[in-house]
């Protein structure tokens, strides 16, 4: 995960409310059921807030009934990275935005088919953008 500069750190405080920047820097968490991404339907994409880049496809997103928006695969094989986080006593895989290092959630092996992968997602680090419905 890239590791930023005190400058750059700096830079996000300023730029991010403070949840997303606790979220995304401190590795917290948001309530259940709080956010509203949890319940979007339309299709389109979810990127990264603190850098812009795509992580999850519409396509793979799914109602897991955790509180949190669930995918059960990433857009790109390469758009998150993992750790191993022992926050709970017991191991549990933290999920990051490959590109900046920002803290999303937690990937489970209690997912649906294909992959069996629940990247379990706080909606507080994700940017929506819906696609375009065209039209003339």
């Amino acid at each position: 995960m890239p590791k930023l500069t005190d400058a750059e750190i700096d830079a996000l405080k300023a730029r991010l409310d403070p949840e997303t920047y606790a979220i995304a820097f401190e590795e917290g968490t948001e309530r259940a059921f709080t956010h509203p991404l949890n319940a979007e339907k339309r299709g389109g994409a979810y990127h990264c807030k603190v850098c812009g880049e795509a992580l999850f496809s519409a396509e793979h997103k799914y109602e897991s009934g955790s509180g949190w928006p669930s995918f059960y695969d990433v857009k790109a094989s390469d758009a998150v990275e993992t750790k191993t986080d022992f926050r709970l006593r017991l191991p549990r895989t933290e999920i990051h935005c490959a590109n900046c290092g920002a803290h999303l959630g937690h990937v489970f092996s209690d997912g649906p088919r294909p992959t069996g992968q629940r990247y379990c997602t706080n909606g507080t680090v994700l940017d929506f953008r819906p696609e375009e419905t065209g039209g003339d």
